[in-house]
């Protein structure tokens, strides 16, 4: 499974070598396909009907690991944060069931709604905001991604939103939307930035974000769990930018942009002389090492999603639009 672009060869397996850059991509465009230098020229990322069947593949590659809890069925449909997270939610359901996953419900995703933004260079990305058979009425927005013609899109985030929360992207008179720079200085936070701000935030507060369920609400809870009789609860919270854990960004209508990022937790519980750390649960107990003895360590991987407003405009505040995080890893001793 590619977790880092500079690692692909080492993760990736057996694949057909990248197309060097100076070989010409294809412009798929509404009237067919163009020849054009991909790494130079502004085109749209993909087509609707190849974002459509990355959708479905997806889909069924996820549905397939998911009734078998076996990470391998889908390691070429995720990458990135989500791909970390996948992997180790089917990491502990294999060890729990090895015989597969009785409880498997397949998600059927619909009311799909692609947004392709034009860019020049790698990687190339989209977004699809679908309905789903689960979670209610929340739309599902995936971001797939991929760095060369002869990569597949692989899906690097995932995020539940109310279907309000959703905003209206800019397009030009093609339809296409417009992807965000990293380094944009016209937003509130720079997209680079905001994972690290993010982090610096849950430790030390701030006015960065807007006040919320992931933000200031999120602090109140780690300031009541810190501290319990006889067990004590420290944080760490770290940026994650590298390869495809890089933040995406389209521009919204009004001048701003929503943004995907990722960021990196560990959650260190210690019990007191005398006492020990609550026995986890089945699926934390699977993906840890060590025994657990005085402490536990809990690491995580989450990926954010916020509407970064335009300097200037509002309160300029980023807001946190949803969150999902997943445990990777955990460490007794």
């Amino acid at each position: 499974m590619r977790r880092d672009r500079r690692s692909r060869t080492l993760r990736r397996g057996d694949r057909n070598a990248l197309i060097a850059a100076s070989l010409v991509a294809l412009s798929l465009t509404a009237s067919g396909c163009v020849v054009v230098h991909g790494e130079r020229e502004v085109i749209p990322a993909t087509t609707k009907a190849e974002a459509a069947k990355a959708l479905s593949r997806f889909t069924d590659a996820y549905n397939r690991a998911d009734q078998a809890f076996d990470s391998s069925l889908d390691a070429d449909h995720v990458t990135g944060a989500l791909g970390d997270i996948d992997s180790a939610r089917l990491k502990a359901g294999h060890a729990n069931n090895p015989g597969g996953n009785a409880g498997h419900v397949p998600l059927k995703l619909s009311d799909a709604k692609f947004t392709i933004p034009k860019k020049a260079g790698w990687p190339r990305w989209f977004v699809a905001d679908t309905a789903a058979n689960k979670g209610g009425s929340a739309r599902w927005l995936f971001v797939f991604t991929r760095d060369s013609l002869s990569e597949p899109f692989q899906v690097a985030y995932l995020t539940l939103l109310a279907p309000d929360s959703v905003p209206e992207f800019q397009t030009d008179k093609d339809g296409w939307a417009e992807a965000v720079p990293a380094t944009a200085p016209e937003l509130a936070v720079r997209p680079q930035d905001l994972s690290e701000q993010y982090a610096t935030y849950l430790k030390s507060g701030g006015s960065v974000f807007a006040d919320g369920e992931h933000t200031s609400g999120w602090r109140r809870t780690r300031a009541k769990e810190a501290r319990k009789p006889g067990l004590a609860t420290q944080y760490i919270d770290e940026p994650r930018t590298d390869g495809d854990y890089a933040p995406l960004a389209l521009r919204t209508k009004d001048g701003g942009a929503l943004v995907f990022f990722t960021t990196h937790h560990y959650e260190k519980e210690t019990a007191a002389a005398g006492t020990s750390v609550p026995t986890p649960n089945k699926d934390v107990q699977a993906l840890t090492k060590g025994e657990v003895k005085q402490s536990l360590t809990l690491e995580f991987v989450s990926n954010e999603v916020v509407l970064d407003p335009k300097k200037g405009s509002g309160d300029g505040k980023v807001s946190m639009l949803g969150r999902i995080q997943g445990l990777t890893a955990a460490q007794g001793e």
